[in-house]
Formats: C-alpha cells, sequence, structure tokens
C-alpha cells in the first residue's frame, strides 16, 4: 500500500469518526428534547453520516491538499 493511500484512509478515517461523533451528539439532543432518546436510530443516523463522510471523502481531502494530514 502506498504511503499516499494511508494518509488517505487515516484523514478519511478521523474525518469520518468526527462526522459520526457530531451527528451521534445532535441526534441525541433532538431526541432528548423531544423526551424519546432511540438508540438504535442514534447509532444507524451516526453510521450512516460516516459512510457519507467517507464517500464524499473520495473527492478529495483538503487536509491531504495542504500538507497537514
Amino acid at each position: 500500500m502506498s504511503e499516499k493511500t494511508k494518509r488517505w484512509i487515516k484523514a478519511a478515517g478521523i474525518r469520518a469518526v468526527k462526522t459520526m461523533a457530531q451527528t451521534a451528539v445532535a441526534t441525541i439532543g433532538t431526541a432528548a428534547a423531544l423526551g424519546d432518546v432511540n438508540v438504535p436510530m442514534v447509532i444507524s443516523a451516526s453510521v450512516l453520516a460516516g459512510v457519507l463522510s467517507l464517500l464524499t471523502s473520495v473527492a478529495g481531502l483538503p487536509e491531504l491538499d495542504s500538507g497537514a494530514a
């Protein structure tokens, strides 16, 4: 595996995990305000957000373009 591929996987993975955490916090906060935190829904929304983040990363990662990763 090339060094560039390893850097992409690391950067995309970090971005996906951050996106999943943000989605979980937002979903839990919204559900709590409505009075019903549905754990399977929070997990499902968070995983979907992570997958979408990875797919979006295929288009390019600014972190890699700037050499920050």
